[in-house]
């Protein structure tokens, strides 16, 4: 016997479930995608160095494949409406540090502190490490597990040896790599080192405590006096309010992102802080010489 009308339109709709273009499940609240925001810092330095701007955007072209990720770009600095920050499951801050901290300036860190008490990631790379002792100096130690403190950590440009990793997702995949960049260390971190895990160590050669560093050229006393001792220079939290910080010294080179290992790290690091399962050989990438050279600031002609 033939289907009446509404008989057909239920088999036809039952067959092409699923099938794109035909009708499926609502998205459960588990099947949300997470949401990454990206927030690079306005420009500075010369060319090459700090691109903040085409750094992110090179990690969301990274990223674009990870199924049930979105990504965010805020770009240039701390944008005038950041309700998008209400939305996120990580955020990731990639620019300059110290007294106009992008995070910091404002009174920003109470409304980043709201979201860090709802267990939102957080993940600061290079100068955006770093805060001031007593602005910032507490609340990253909270959110990311330690920072950056003037005279007390160093800059130097140096080429540690990343030779073996910890049993971490963020580690997933990752290969041992040496690359030279602006690798800080002596971080101030929490005391202990409670709940603290290293991610990327290395020791630095006595000639790199020995100075000189990018600024101050120090040699600092406490600094030398430590030769010989590991140095953290990524490192990875879980914290009581359910969310997970990420620091990572790297990324004074923009070419740097064109390292595998170097990229992959940061790469998986990122899905961690949101959540996501980091696949077991990490996050697969390339970046290709005409993309190292893509959506570099307007900072004079390129090296």
């Amino acid at each position: 016997m033939p289907l009446d009308r509404r008989e057909f339109l239920a088999a036809t709709a039952a067959a092409t479930a699923g099938v794109t273009g035909g009708p499926r499940p609502p998205l459960r609240a588990a099947d949300k995608p997470k949401r990454l925001v990206l927030l690079a810092g306005a420009p500075s330095h010369g060319p090459g160095d700090h691109e903040f701007n085409a750094g992110v955007l090179l990690l969301e072209k990274c990223l674009k494949p990870v199924a049930g990720l979105e990504t965010v770009v805020l770009k240039s600095g701390y944008p005038k409406d950041d309700s998008v920050l209400d939305t996120a499951d990580g955020i990731l801050c990639y620019a300059d540090g110290g007294a106009n901290h992008p995070l910091v300036r404002e009174k920003r860190l109470e409304r980043v502190g709201k979201l860090m008490a709802r267990g939102v990631g957080l993940m600061c790379a290079h100068y955006g490490v770093e805060v001031l002792k007593d602005v910032g100096g507490p609340e990253f130690t909270a959110w990311i597990g330690g920072y950056y403190e003037h005279l007390y950590s160093c800059n130097p440009m140096w080429s540690p040896e990343f030779k073996a990793f910890p049993k971490h997702p963020i580690a997933n995949g990752v290969r041992p790599f040496t690359v030279k960049d602006e690798w800080y260390f002596n971080m101030r971190f929490r005391d202990g080192m409670k709940g603290v895990t290293p991610v990327l160590s290395a020791v630095p050669p006595d000639a790199v405590r020995d100075g000189p560093y990018v600024y101050p050229k120090g040699p600092y006393k406490h600094v030398q006096e430590a030769k010989g001792r590991p140095e953290a220079m990524m490192w990875a939290v879980e914290r009581a309010d359910g969310g997970r910080g990420v620091g990572f010294t790297g990324g004074h080179y923009h070419r740097n992102w064109q390292q595998d290992d170097f990229r992959k790290v940061v790469l998986n690091a990122l899905l961690w802080i949101c959540k996501l399962d980091v696949p077991k050989d990490g996050v697969e990438s390339k970046v290709s010489d005409d993309e190292i050279k893509a959506n570099w600031d307007e900072k004079g002609k390129k090296k």
